[in-house]
């Protein structure tokens, strides 16, 4: 089964970019800063539906910006 997972260059260059923070980010994809930690990590992997909303708080980038899909 593949799995997706955030790629963490991307994230925090545009969090950074952005003058943003990882619970920020948290708090607006309404997950706690602790899951946001382990979706950075690669330790958790992020639904289809968090993938979504992911996407829509950086509309400037593309899926394969923001993900990785790992066999």
């Amino acid at each position: 089964m593949n799995r997706t997972k955030l790629r963490l260059d991307t994230i925090v260059d545009l969090l950074t970019r952005k003058n943003l923070s990882q619970n920020w980010l948290a708090k607006r994809l309404n997950i706690s800063s602790g899951y946001m930690s382990q979706l950075l990590t690669g330790q958790r992997t992020p639904s289809p539906s968090l993938r979504a909303r992911i996407l829509e708080h950086f509309p400037e980038t593309t899926f394969d910006d923001l993900f990785e899909i790992m066999k």
